[in-house]
């Protein structure tokens, strides 16, 4: 993995380095087939197997039938074509999702609001997540479905999604996951109670602008996109073929990787968080209290404004964020840490690190001595 020589980069919750397996793989396929799928011609065909052999490859990684994988251009569509298209014409009915929703997710609750379904959001606190037994108390006659996150894209804090699908199963209520931030940061299977699930290609180490959703065969799904017949008549479209063979191909070494992967990324983050504590001591806080994802941590440095560390560890190098990629450049605090019921001055204060599988120990040695300097210096302005 070719790196840009003393930069770290610990903002993979935005993106990721793509795989040169991955870009191998899709130069290849860019170089050999022209086709398109959906034509019946030879050349049509050969890529049409390509698509066949990636949505198996994947299928196989989830333990889920390949008619079950519908790809897409991304998370926001996944999610969007999960919601509204379980929902279908619906403009009534009752919805149940969390406070700490990414935002493809947040926005189409408030859009759904607006038609007339009604939407209980429940608080996920300073936990960081929703608890199964709210679900359970919030499900209704007329509850249509349940929307959560499977990990926050901001804290890593992972939501009880084996426990909330026996709920939702028992209640006969579609479950919806937005599975972005949980791929690729430890082995995953998708319980027999999840309806749909949302992924991501550019969070594997696949390119930006392809993804794909989980949809339960006995799942019905009103299309987001009408056109042509392709993904099973679920998604109207030419698929992209080079992303879709690079994103299977991710899925592939994840499947190699996984959990040693998860290991070292784990083992790299406490070690960051306990050295942080070590050298400035209860000026660090740690945002979200429920167990968390690997890869990820949301601290809070007191008496630091976090869009001026932010810009002070871009100078010094290092790649980090100040919320979510989708609304980093707003400026506006953290909806997500706010709404966990975080003080206002300490989510100003807050920063995300999170790493990927490429990340040394080398580079989060020197992202710690980078981070307690400024940290210091910045204090004593």
């Amino acid at each position: 993995m070719m790196k840009l020589v003393n930069r770290i980069y610990l903002d993979n919750n935005a993106s990721t380095y793509v795989d040169p397996y991955v870009i191998q793989v899709m130069t290849e396929v860019l170089r050999t087939y022209p086709g398109n799928p959906s034509s019946p011609h030879s050349f049509g065909r050969e890529a049409r197997q390509v698509l066949i052999q990636a949505r198996q490859a994947i299928a196989s990684y989830l333990k889920v039938r390949p008619q079950e994988i519908i790809f897409t251009s991304g998370g926001t569509e996944g999610a969007n074509m999960a919601i509204r298209g379980i929902l279908g014409a619906l403009t009534q009915g009752h919805i149940v999702t969390s406070n700490v929703e990414h935002a493809c997710v947040h926005s189409v609750m408030d859009l759904l609001q607006h038609q007339g379904i009604e939407v209980t959001s429940l608080a996920a606190g300073l936990h960081g997540a929703v608890l199964p037994k709210d679900v359970a108390a919030a499900i209704r006659p007329h509850t249509r479905l349940i929307a959560l996150i499977g990990a926050s894209n901001e804290t890593g804090v992972k939501t009880d999604i084996k426990a909330i699908a026996k709920i939702a199963e028992e209640a006969n209520v579609p479950f919806f996951v937005d599975g972005v931030a949980l791929l690729g940061k430890e082995p995953l299977e998708i319980p027999a109670g999840v309806s749909a699930m949302s992924f991501s290609g550019h969070k594997i180490h696949a390119p930006k602008g392809c993804g794909f959703i989980y949809l339960k065969f006995s799942q019905k799904l009103l299309p987001l996109l009408h056109g042509g017949l392709q993904e099973y008549n679920r998604r109207g479209g030419t698929e992209n073929l080079a992303d879709i063979a690079g994103m299977a191909a991710a899925i592939q070494i994840l499947a190699q990787t996984l959990p040693e992967a998860s290991e070292k990324m784990l083992k790299l983050r406490v070690y960051f968080e306990e050295s942080l504590k070590k050298h400035l001591g209860e000026a660090v806080h740690i945002n979200g209290e429920g167990d968390r994802v690997c890869n990820t941590v949301n601290l809070s440095f007191d008496g630091i404004d976090g869009e001026t560390l932010l810009a002070a560890l871009d100078m010094a190098g290092i790649a980090a964020s100040h919320g979510s990629a989708c609304s980093s450049g707003a400026m506006e605090p953290s909806r997500i840490l706010l709404n966990m019921g975080i003080p206002l001055k300490r989510v100003r204060e807050s920063i995300r690190f999170s790493l990927s599988r490429y990340v040394t120990q080398e580079e989060i040695d020197r992202a710690i001595n980078i981070i307690v300097n400024l940290v210091t210096k910045l204090k004593a302005l």
